[in-house]
């Protein structure tokens, strides 16, 4: 018996897998998987329409949507494969990887279908994302032995390559060279892309070197990951060797992220022209399709070699070719103008976007919010606060912090206090205010000797977990006694990120620089399958 039931989905060609793998964060290679499966949009389904509808709102993955699929079958209606099957695809597009683990054991848990070796490759990939890894071994040691196929250990050695486990991962893949199962170059991709993220070039060199003596002919995602790692080791020769190769390839390996990767790892190290060249490259191999996302990386790789009037010409040209352009777009315009300190421009652009019928993404007038603070600009940032609100925004922690800090930078403490506070109490896990600003809040507090507005800003603090214990009461003995000093902030783990790696601190106020890197799913391309 196996201790979790299957379900059938229609899973890609193993060419594909390789996509399925670590997230992609900023500074990493193009070529590198995601955890997000690669898709290409089909027309909506009808069939699945109608339960989909009762499904689709239940956003909060805590609350499960098992009772709607069960009310389902107790009104008499009946259930098929294709359209649960693009239900669970749809779920795992927006990533409700719970939901969409839900909907695939209900479909076995109710014996509605048999079993197959794809469904254990998909359950694989959700019980790693929804349960974690250990979780996928107890799975993976209850699946039958006929089921242990190509694509099952496939599944399981991205699993491991999500996880960035380096040792269980080749174990796999030893596994899968004694059962004869090492056939395709998609699996070593996997291992490949691995060895790169973990930083381990000799072992990524020895692999190709055997995929060389197997006779594997690479594909562009075996060269891709290679160029990543010589673009991020800043290997201007392995660079220009693996371009060679890439361009007299008859397969066709080259796309604009190709020269893409190779103008990051020609900036790195200073070769602004022959960045920008690659730049030019890449802009010429860009297609209509997910053009948007190309244009989206390329504006912030021009800003980041100095060239204002390519920004500037490639942002007409995107409006000229895109019938519709997203929040992404004019973040990627902003945040590239913003770092030739234009804020005009990006001001101008921001009013654009401010007029279109776009959703509310508060990102977007955070990195203006941003410019204005830095600057001192503080009544257009208020005037920009009020604008949100007008327009049904929401400031979050981000907006809340920046103000705090423009506002402390002139030494307007009351109001940087305030918006301290505003930023607390609306902040996730993932945000901590920086020990400076931090700190200088305290201290007015304790020098205008308002001792309960202090140790309500501390209630917050320990309120959201940002300081221990140990830290809050040491904080209200600091505010109490006089002659005290402050504590250590060291703890909270330095300066409130903003969610791309840098800081924002209260003498130094970094910008948010936005840049766009697109992960597979958005840089995939017409040999992308769904999945």
């Amino acid at each position: 018996m196996l201790s979790v039931p299957f379900s059938y989905v229609k899973l890609p060609r193993i060419s594909t897998i390789v996509k399925l793998g670590l997230r992609n964060p900023r500074n990493v290679s193009l070529y590198s998987t995601s955890t997000a499966p690669t898709l290409v949009r089909k027309p909506w389904n009808p069939s699945l329409t109608d339960l989909y509808r009762r499904i689709s709102p239940v956003g909060n993955p805590r609350l499960t949507i098992v009772p709607i699929l069960d009310q389902w079958i107790a009104e008499g209606k009946t259930v098929t494969r294709e359209p649960l099957l693009s239900i669970i695809k749809e779920l795992r597009y927006y990533k409700r990887y719970v939901h969409a683990l839900e909907v695939s054991m209900w479909m076995t848990d109710k014996r509605y279908f048999d079993l197959s070796f794809r469904d254990v490759a998909i359950r694989l990939d959700l019980i790693a994302k929804v349960h974690g890894i250990e979780e996928v071994e107890n799975f993976f040691n209850n699946i039958p032995v006929k089921l242990k196929v190509l694509e099952v250990y496939s599944a399981l050695l991205n699993c491991y390559a999500y996880v960035k486990n380096v040792e269980k991962a080749e174990a796999v893949m030893q596994k899968m060279k004694d059962l004869g199962l090492d056939k395709t170059v998609v699996a070593y991709n996997v291992l490949l892309n691995l060895y790169h993220k973990t930083g381990n070039h000799e072992k990524l060199d020895a692999l190709m070197h055997e995929m060389e003596e197997k006779g594997f002919n690479f594909d562009r995602y075996t060269f891709g990951i290679r160029l990543s790692a010589y673009a991020a080791a800043s290997d201007v020769e392995g660079i220009d060797k693996i371009l060679r190769k890439m361009e007299s390839n008859p397969s066709g390996v080259l796309d604009w992220t190709s020269y893409a990767v190779a103008a990051s790892g020609y900036t790195k190290t200073g070769l602004v022209e022959k960045a920008l060249e690659m730049l030019k490259k890449s802009e010429g191999l860009v297609t209509s399709k997910r053009r948007g996302n190309a244009f989206n990386f390329l504006l912030t790789q021009y800003a980041a070699i100095g060239k204002k009037d390519e920004v500037l010409r490639l942002w007409e040209l995107y409006k000229k070719k895109e019938k519709k352009i997203y929040s992404k777009g004019y973040m990627s315009v902003i945040t590239s103008l913003l770092k030739f300190d234009d804020i005009d421009s990006a001001e101008k652009i921001f009013n654009e976007w401010d007029s279109r019928q776009l959703n509310y993404d508060i990102r977007v007038p955070n990195y203006l919010m941003g410019a204005f603070c830095r600057k001192g600009l503080m009544e257009k940032a208020e005037t920009l606060v009020n604008r949100v609100m007008v327009k049904g925004g929401r400031p979050n922690a981000r907006m809340n912090y920046f103000l705090a800090t423009g506002y402390l930078q002139i030494n307007q403490y009351e109001k940087g206090v305030e918006a301290m506070k505003k930023a607390i109490l609306v902040c996730g896990p993932w945000w901590k205010p920086s020990e400076k600003s931090l700190a200088a809040c305290l201290e007015y507090l304790k020098t205008k000797g308002d001792v309960e507005a202090a140790e309500e800003l501390i209630r917050l603090l320990r309120d959201k977990n940002i300081v221990s214990v140990d830290i809050y009461d040491r904080l209200v003995n600091y505010i109490k006694d006089s002659e005290s000093s402050l504590p250590a902030l060291d703890e909270m783990g330095g300066d409130a990120s903003i969610g791309n790696g840098e800081t924002i601190g209260f003498s130094e106020f970094k910008e948010d620089r936005g840049n766009y890197i697109p992960s597979s799913r958005n840089m995939s391309d017409a040999n992308s399958e769904n999945y």
